[in-house]
């Protein structure tokens, strides 16, 4: 090792003093440090590549007889001995620099004073030893040689670097991790090369090592400046987030308050704004939009009404029918309120979401008539947005519309009213919360009832399923019984919204349809249901339970049982329903009573066949012929299918379908399913799902195990969802084709101006693909399948 040094130390020291001097004039152009800080760490790298100059010079010109050889051997080595106290001074001043943070003062710890003294001393000795010989003489041959004294030149670099680490070790909290390491480095490498120079004669270790550790300063300085910066950076940062966050709460608090100014003045308004933000946010972030992309909807949700406040009171929030030029007045709303946002520069966004939040899909909105994206896509989502808040919200004129119904509308004006690819993420968003369903399976009612004259006041449903319910309550004669006539009783219905209705409108709107009334007494009155039977027991042992009612409620297909224990007596009742396919719920109700302490739960037992005593025939719509598989009828979502039939390249299936006469929604119609199980049946044994496809246009999405590519288009053959329904009701033919890879499978189709294309990548390896029939409320007969 040493031999490697000796051989190439001349070389090393050229490429250490050449680095030493670039780092030095680097530093000067530095505007990273301060003033004292910079200069002080120049003259520790003009000191370094000094001393390792001229100790290469000493080497060079030992033993040089001429007159050149004579003066810089001995200027040589007089510098090097000079600048080795010197280098440790510097770093003294260094060091001091650190301890103060740079600020200036006559004040440094005791120690570190002690070093200054000693280090000046050594370059003093320095030049004493350079008349008398202290450290080294020059012989007659112009060589360097120790002398008996030499030992004292290394006191200064090992002993005083010593004495500067015992002042950082006690001052470790006020330095980086970086200058730390750095601060070490400096001063052990040189005692570690001092110590071993001390045998080593012949080699520069120390002053090798001086250069290095300079060099290592200077580095682990530079990182330990941009880590700071980038330490500096970040809070600054942070701050500016923070500020940005407050500017955005505070914008947000002002927006909500100005909406809710311009929205009260018409109690069905209020909240709107907020309600339309929060529900644009999630569909921006459900199409893929950015966070920040996500605000700005936010936002211009939020103050996208504010036309609204140009409007006179008598016209704002009104039902009836417009009169004269009111519906000009209205029209005017998008841009009176993008007038007021544009003073707003900073956010043009404001004003474009205001001023395009009423155009049109297919263009046929206002103020502009924009068309399809030329709508800003802020626009679209805001449109979207406030049309769901709008039809869910309770009006003076009509109740929330059900979310069935809301969800028929974006399917039916999708890609005429609104942005088809946001119509769809909506419509997700509700079939993902369970909203899209006519059966509600939610059991909140009210916990406490008060009946005055017949069925004056009615709770909400509560679902009736295969699952065993039990309403427990109490009942007491109101205060306006008078000794009159006093009973709880129960409605058993179906209705979108769950609840009962009595005006012609309302039972039109959410298709209410009443199978009967029920008494704890055993009198039963049928409206809808097939059939209704009762059998009653009577009880002698009313004890302290004569207030305490219970009603247990089950189904099995288009069958109900309702059991009403009183104290008295237990009533059975067993319901037909007019089919499979209708719902059914609960409500109570009755006559000058107080209905109080209701409370709903599942037993656990589910409903078997047989368990229910049919009263009547299964109703059937696909007794009629069949062809290559069994026809099936779909009651309820998927609550059958067809076989399974493997698809090959070039499969046709073809059939006829009826909606039931229950049906009343665009997707009552049939699906096709694509999947995979060992016995080629929809649920069966490893049952792989890959895609559903609904013939009015709707697909499944992506799932697990494959990826779909899907396209859907009305054609000019599409005769509107009113006819589409009708013809759907009265039956229809409808063929679907299959082109199979070894991956992937395409599904084509065009019934009655709906085209639908789906192609679905498979992931899991498997090659067999099955497709099946189902459905919601329809009747599939006749399946064919050609090849």
């Amino acid at each position: 090792m040493f031999e490697l040094i000796e051989a190439h130390q001349l070389n090393m020291m050229l490429v250490m003093s050449g680095i030493c001097a670039v780092m030095a004039l680097l530093m000067i152009f530095t505007k990273i440090l301060s003033r004292r800080r910079k200069w002080i760490l120049v003259a520790m790298e003009i000191a370094a590549m000094l001393i390792l100059s001229f100790d290469r010079l000493a080497y060079i010109y030992s033993g040089d007889m001429s007159p050149r050889g004579y003066v810089m051997e001995r200027l040589s080595n007089f510098i090097v001995f000079f600048l080795t106290p010197a280098i440790v001074m510097i770093f003294n001043f260094y060091l001091c620099d650190l301890l103060t943070d740079g600020k200036k003062t006559k004040t440094f710890p005791v120690r570190l004073n002690v070093v200054s003294i000693a280090t000046a001393v050594g370059m003093l000795l320095a030049v004493v030893s350079q008349f008398t010989g202290l450290y080294y003489t020059i012989d007659e041959n112009n060589r360097y040689s120790r002398s008996p004294g030499f030992i004292i030149c290394y006191i200064i670099p090992v002993v005083c670097p010593l004495i500067q680490f015992s002042v950082i070790s006690a001052r470790r909290k006020r330095f980086s991790r970086l200058i730390f390491t750095s601060l070490l480095i400096y001063i052990f490498v040189p005692v570690a090369a001092a110590i071993i120079q001390v045998a080593a004669y012949g080699l520069s270790l120390v002053n090798m090592a001086l250069a290095l550790v300079s060099i290592c300063l200077y580095i682990f300085t530079y990182l330990d400046v941009n880590e700071t910066i980038a330490r500096a950076h970040m809070n600054e940062m942070e701050t500016l987030e923070k500020e940005r966050g407050n500017m955005k709460r505070l914008f947000e608090q002002t927006a909500v308050a100005f909406a809710g100014a311009v929205e009260g003045r018409n109690e069905y308004g209020r909240g709107h704004s907020v309600r339309v933000a929060n529900l644009a946010r999630r569909i921006a972030k459900e199409s893929g939009r950015s966070d920040e992309e996500c605000d700005d909807v936010y936002y211009c949700a939020l103050v996208h009404n504010v036309g609204m406040i140009t409007l006179p009171d008598d016209l704002v929030g009104k039902e009836d029918e417009l009169e004269g030029d009111e519906y000009e007045q209205i029209k005017s709303v998008p841009e009176k309120g993008a007038g007021i946002l544009s003073e707003i520069t900073d956010y043009p966004e404001l004003a474009e979401g205001a001023r395009y939040c009423c155009e049109r899909y297919d263009g046929n909105g206002y103020p502009e008539g924009r068309q399809g994206k030329a709508i800003p896509y802020t626009a679209r989502i805001i449109s979207i947005a406030d049309a769901y808040d709008d039809m869910a919200m309770k009006k003076s004129n009509r109740d929330p519309i059900p979310i069935a119904l809301i969800r028929e509308e974006f399917i039916k004006d999708s890609g005429s009213r609104f942005d088809p690819e946001m119509a769809k993420v909506l419509v997700g968003m509700i079939d993902r919360e369970k909203m899209g369903s006519a059966v509600v399976e939610s059991v909140n009612i009210e916990s406490e009832l008060t009946v005055g004259d017949y069925r004056s006041a009615i709770t909400a449903g509560v679902p009736v399923s295969e699952s065993t319910r039990r309403i427990t309550f109490k009942c007491v004669p109101s205060a306006d019984a008078e000794g009159g006539f006093s009973a709880p009783s129960i409605i058993l219905f179906d209705s979108f919204d769950r609840h009962v209705h009595d005006n012609e409108r309302s039972i039109n709107a959410y298709h209410y349809i009443e199978y009967g009334e029920l008494w704890f007494d055993g009198r039963i009155i049928s409206t809808e249901a097939r059939n209704m039977i009762t059998d009653v027991m009577e009880s002698d042992e009313a004890g302290d339970k004569e207030n305490e009612y219970l009603v247990t409620a089950s189904r099995f297909e288009d069958h109900v049982r309702v059991e009403l224990t009183s104290a008295s007596r237990t009533v059975t009742v067993t319901v037909a329903l007019p089919d499979s396919s209708k719902a059914a719920y609960i409500a109570l109700t009755g006559e000058h009573c107080i209905i109080s302490e209701i409370n709903v739960d599942k037993t656990g037992d589910v409903i078997c066949r047989g368990e229910i005593q049919r009263i009547a025939d299964k109703v059937s719509y696909i007794d009629r012929m069949e062809s290559d598989i069994p026809n099936v009828q779909v009651d309820r979502t998927r609550s059958a299918s067809s076989d399974g039939v493997e698809v090959s390249d070039g499969m046709r299936i073809l059939f006829h379908t009826m909606s039931l006469p229950t049906a009343s929604l665009v997707w009552h119609c049939p699906y096709i399913v694509l999947f995979y199980s060992e016995d080629g049946k929809v649920g069966g044994r490893d049952y792989r799902e890959y895609a559903l496809i609904k013939l009015n246009g709707e697909n499944g999405g992506e799932n697990a195990f494959s990826k779909n590519s899907f396209t859907m288009k009305k054609s000019d053959a599409f005769p509107g969802w009113d006819v589409w329904k009708e013809t759907n009701r009265r039956g229809m033919e409808c063929e679907v084709g299959f082109i199979k890879r070894k991956k992937s499978v395409t599904l084509v189709a065009e019934n009655l101006g709906i085209y639908i294309e789906n192609t679905s990548v498979i992931d899991d390896g498997l090659d067999t693909v099955y497709a099946a029939l189902t459905g919601d409320q329809c009747a599939i007969t006749d399946i064919r399948i050609e090849y």
